[in-house]
């Protein structure tokens, strides 16, 4: 996150790809908060026209919330952003019917105005 503050120029592509940010429930919010300071930084950064490939790996961000939680820091940096992509995980990291929280991994392709 220090990093990201510091940046010294504007980028045409940036890739976050963090660590889990919450592995339990009760760290949600906290980990909400993580994405959305750090895709903060990174859309206020970005050139305009530039890419963002932005990911998160926590079980209990759901992709919808995930979704949502890109807006809200778009909303937050007071640009313009629009989803390019979805991403899931690949076909060698099944999702289990019984189980939705193992899809796990999930990431947008961001284009920034």
């Amino acid at each position: 996150m220090e990093y990201m503050k510091e940046l010294p120029e504007a980028y045409d592509i940036i890739v976050l790809d963090p660590p889990a940010f919450a592995k339990h429930r009760d760290k949600r919010h906290k980990a909400v908060q993580g994405y959305k300071r750090l895709n903060a930084h990174a859309i206020r950064q970005i050139k305009p026209g530039g890419i963002i490939f932005t990911f998160s790996c926590s079980q209990v961000i759901d992709k919808l919330l995930f979704t949502n939680t890109i807006i809200a820091a778009s909303i937050e940096a007071g640009r313009n952003v629009r989803i390019l992509e979805q991403l899931h995980q690949p076909a060698d990291h099944p999702i289990s019917a019984v189980h939705p929280e193992g899809e796990y991994l999930k990431g947008l392709v961001i284009y920034v105005d």
